[in-house]
């Protein structure tokens, strides 16, 4: 596939990252020659320095036979307008947008292809959001994950010494729980990823990821390590796009304090948020911390747009008393230092919005793609389709897959339908050996390593007859 990246920043950069290495053709689109160069060093991808928005820019980066157009820049008019010329000049048949801000998404006639022609459109920021509203409501997890419109969850935690589970084997599971269907789709240990199987024995420390249905994820964690009180008293450091965001969902149901160090910006968030505590002032500022109670805070949550601010913020909230400490960090490699230490949970926001635009961009009916471990594995939602002829996987059981090593099926959610075709319920399966995959399933196929996926959706994609 022939894609044009616009936009060198974080998160265009991690999407070339990724998309590169499944042997696409990549052209990436920024004003900064320099961000240009490191990354053409580092990835190996054509580079082209302008503004993407200009004509003559996208037709030096390919425009005219390219198959996918990914803007991604800073600004919501540039991307805005980058679609629009992609389509009216180029006849570019796939477009997606970024958009910062959710006036245009309020609107989304303003998208259509008779005006900006966006197919597409995310936003980072509000993604990032409600990756952190997950975290806030299971306090014990490092990373929440939804699938099949939220029907199934998929849930990473450390197993910690005294939980039921600890010290025994996997199939002790439906002893524990008889009455709770549930799959350990990956264990790491040590950074290093262990095929799960029934002999399988969790040691306390070991990063775990858990696949149940929604309703019973509270149960299946509790199996791995003790439950934390539930959330209360929640500060927030930084006032920016995320931090505004997450304060104004949040605050109905939590006591929040914000911090922010702009004094126009104070004076905005204090008019625009009715029942949290704006503060001006600094968060890494140790007087500041204690005389706002930082002891008895259940979550400091660091969100900045410094990341040495929010490292340092949140390794001094936890100091001080923070129950947890969450911080937003821009390098990956930042956040494989820190998290762990003082930081509980270091979450990069290209790597959490990554899986929107790559379930866009995706071979065959990928319908969701998560990043997990930050980046190294992936999750994914592949509906299957076609008949057994023409399908490699449906009307097979799951020992009858040739999935490659590393890749396992976790969940299989089936629609139970009347005899009108409505939709009445959502069938969780857990996948056993003679559990046999049927047209429409949507199976969740869990990836110890992203290279991994090409394999995968190869062997989802139907033969021609069905096309």
């Amino acid at each position: 596939m022939k894609i044009i990246i616009l936009g060198a920043g974080q998160v265009g950069a991690s999407v070339a990252e990724n998309l590169v290495s499944e042997a696409n053709d990549i052209t990436l689109v920024d004003t900064s020659a320099e961000y240009l160069e490191l990354l053409r060093d580092r990835l190996e991808v054509r580079t082209v320095c302008g503004n993407g928005a200009s004509p003559y820019v996208l037709q030096e980066a390919g425009a005219d036979d390219a198959d996918l157009l990914i803007a991604v820049t800073q600004s919501d008019q540039t991307n805005l307008c980058a679609c629009k010329v992609a389509k009216t000049l180029f006849n570019l048949p796939t477009r997606i947008a970024r958009l910062r801000s959710g006036d245009f998404v309020d609107y989304p006639e303003l998208l259509n292809d008779d005006n900006f022609a966006v197919g597409f459109s995310i936003c980072p920021e509000q993604i990032v959001t409600d990756h952190i509203k997950r975290l806030i409501s299971f306090p014990e997890a490092l990373q929440v994950l939804e699938f099949a419109d939220g029907v199934v969850s998929l849930i990473g935690v450390r197993a910690f010494e005294g939980g039921p589970l600890i010290g025994h084997p996997l199939k002790a599971l439906r002893y524990h729980m008889p009455n709770v269907e549930v799959r350990i789709a990956a264990i790491y240990r040590n950074g290093e990823a262990i095929i799960p199987e029934g002999d399988t024995v969790i040691v306390p420390g070991d990063e775990v990821f858990c696949l149940a249905a929604s309703v019973h994820i509270r149960q299946v964690m509790r199996e791995l390590r003790r439950s934390d009180h539930p959330m209360r008293r929640i500060m927030i450091a930084g006032g920016g796009n995320i931090g505004f965001r997450l304060a104004r969902s949040i605050e109905e149901d939590y006591n929040v304090k914000l911090i922010e160090l702009s004094g126009r910006r104070t004076d905005m968030l204090a008019t625009h948020l009715n029942n949290t505590l704006v503060l001006k002032g600094d968060s890494t500022d140790e007087k500041l911390l204690e005389n706002e109670g930082i002891d008895e805070t259940d979550l400091f949550v660091a969100l900045t747009n410094n990341e040495e601010d929010n490292i340092m913020s949140a390794s001094l909230a936890k100091r001080m008393g923070a129950r947890r400490t969450l911080a937003l960090i821009n390098r990956k490699s930042y956040v494989d230092l820190v998290q762990g230490g003082p930081i509980d949970i270091a979450i990069s926001p290209a790597q959490i919005s990554i899986g929107t635009l790559l379930a866009h961009v995706r071979r065959g009916d990928v319908v969701a793609v998560h990043s997990l471990r930050r980046g190294a594995a992936e999750a994914l939602e592949i509906v299957a389709h076609g008949t057994e002829k023409e399908s490699k996987v449906v009307g097979k059981t799951i020992d009858q897959i040739q999935l490659p090593k590393g890749a396992t099926i976790g969940g299989i959610v089936r629609d139970k339908k009347r005899a009108d075709g409505k939709v009445v319920r959502h069938e969780v399966i857990m996948p056993h050996h003679d559990i046999v995959i049927q047209s429409e399933d949507h199976v969740i196929v869990f990836c110890t390593h992203k290279r991994l996926v090409r394999q995968v959706e190869k062997l989802f994609q139907v033969g021609f007859t069905f096309l």
